[in-house]
């Protein structure tokens, strides 16, 4: 049967004769096309990390955020298309803050991603077109460690140790499996996340980048934060003398 989509891709209603939907395919190649996006999971802490491209030196200092908190607890970082991205992160908060109003506690990092994964998966039954972005969902406490899923555009909904999204995924998925990130304190992982973003980029495509990063753990007493810029900006300059080092004992 034909791996092409002419006549079966017109909506995400109609599957194909070998029971594919092509819409939602499209949709994930929004994904694998954008920017990269990873989060690992450490001994005490995850970390986000998103490799944004700044299309225009006019912009303000993040003017397209990648990452935001749904709620004190919970951290979510967008990628693939931006607009798609930053619905899911109004339909999560309008989700948490119903649960908020409800059960008078925050709502669990599990029932988040499942709801909007619910969510996303209305929008591949052909009532409209599919989401073409996807969404790490993050949380840390005492009691359970730290939690990491990520939400796709077919509205699948996994947990993590560490993934990687878009461009130079697979590159950043072979960097992280080289890590022991059980053993990697904040600290570490902050600039091992920087390493592998920076290490996984094409410097003759990938111009105008800024790296974003957004953390919860023990440090931050289980509340999502944006990393500090001078957290950062170390980190980067960490990974470059890193990288430096290792290109001059090749």
């Amino acid at each position: 049967m034909s791996s092409i989509g002419t006549g079966y891709d017109l909506a995400a209603s109609t599957f194909s004769p070998d029971g594919r939907i092509f819409q939602v395919e499209y949709a994930q190649k929004a994904v694998d096309n954008a920017g990269t996006m990873i989060a690992i999971r450490g001994k005490n802490g995850i970390v986000m990390v998103a490799d944004k491209v700044i299309s225009s030196k006019l912009y303000t200092d993040n003017a397209n955020p990648r990452m935001f908190n749904v709620n004190d607890n919970v951290g979510v970082g967008v990628a693939g298309n931006y607009p798609d991205g930053f619905s899911l992160k109004n339909y999560a908060y309008g989700e948490a803050m119903k649960w908020l109003k409800d059960y008078r506690e925050p709502m669990p990092v599990q029932n988040i991603s499942n709801a909007v994964a619910e969510y996303i998966h209305i929008h591949t039954l052909g009532i409209s077109r599919p989401f073409g972005a996807g969404a790490f969902f993050v949380a840390w406490n005492k009691q359970s460690g730290g939690r990491l899923f990520l939400v796709e555009p077919s509205g699948l909904n996994y947990e993590y140790k560490a993934w990687a999204v878009g461009k130079h995924r697979q590159a950043a998925k072979a960097e992280i499996e080289k890590l022991k990130i059980d053993e990697l304190d904040m600290q570490q992982l902050v600039k091992e996340a920087a390493r592998i973003i920076m290490a996984v980029r094409d410097e003759s495509k990938d111009k105008n980048v800024q790296i974003e990063m957004g953390w919860v753990g023990e440090h931050t007493n289980g509340k999502y934060e944006e990393v500090p810029e001078d957290v950062v900006t170390a980190a980067e300059e960490w990974a470059t003398a890193k990288l430096d080092e290792d290109d001059m004992e090749d």
